[in-house]
């Protein structure tokens, strides 16, 4: 906690200091790689997952890495825009609590906030990312649900509970939950979904013959693949949800 500290405070001085126009600027970028990012999601799983099944072998082939490599291109690099965005202003937010709570003689604790955030959101990554990669859940996706919908609820309780000393704004809050799904989401697009299509479109550039069918190793990235991408979509609705209860709701009163 200490070292992150060290390393972000005079980076959450800056920030403030720089005020409004810092902050439109951020929120703009955020806002416009997250439209790109979550926009290409649902078209992944609304429109092309189905698109793609209706192709016969050949024209699937034919143009599957056409298709895919500029649009992954977009849609991986957007996530890192939109994440990175994100924690920015919402390191803005919690150096703007941290002055407010110093004016009604509070003692706020920025540090324990980022801190406990990147270690709690990344310890979901790693599970979340160790199950998918196992393989065992992904043809059961009910339970599969149950079991991350359970990992990302522990996950904000703990997050809230240790950051809930009185000085720490709704917005603070709510970000750190949704601006955490964004975290797991990313860490899922780079840590999962990358990979497996990096290994596809390989296999599909190379193939030789449609009529082929595709050797086991790739049915099975096939299938991480979509349902790391089903994943992300059911976290996006809970990740959006924070994301707007941010400003326009108050979940979490200060004590």
């Amino acid at each position: 906690m200490m070292q992150v500290s060290a390393i972000v405070l005079p980076l959450l001085a800056v920030s403030v200091a720089a005020g409004a126009k810092l902050q439109i600027g951020l929120r703009f970028v955020h806002v416009l790689a997250g439209i790109l990012w979550v926009g290409l999601l649902y078209f992944f799983n609304l429109v092309n997952l189905r698109f793609l099944r209706e192709l016969d072998a050949a024209t699937r082939l034919r143009i599957y890495a056409r298709l895919m490599r500029p649009t992954l291109w977009w849609f991986r690099w957007a996530s890192v825009v939109t994440v990175l965005a994100g924690i920015w202003l919402w390191m803005v937010a919690i150096g703007e609590d941290k002055a407010s709570a110093f004016a009604v003689g509070l003692v706020p604790h920025p540090g324990r906030a980022i801190g406990s955030f990147f270690v709690i959101w990344t310890v979901v990554s790693f599970v979340m990312i160790g199950i998918l990669s196992m393989g065992k859940l992904n043809r059961r996706g009910p339970l599969l649900a149950i079991v991350f919908a359970a990992l990302v609820a522990a996950a904000a309780w703990l997050y809230v509970s240790l950051n809930s000393t009185g000085w720490e704004s709704n917005r603070q809050l709510c970000i750190g939950i949704g601006g955490g799904i964004g975290w797991v989401m990313m860490n899922n697009v780079w840590g999962v979904l990358w990979r497996a299509q990096k290994r596809i479109l390989q296999w599909t550039e190379s193939s030789p013959n449609a009529a082929d069918p595709a050797p086991p190793d790739i049915q099975k990235l096939m299938l991480l693949s979509a349902v790391t991408a089903r994943t992300n979509f059911w976290l996006t609705f809970p990740m959006l949800f924070f994301m707007v209860c941010a400003s326009h709701y108050i979940l979490f009163l200060a004590h």
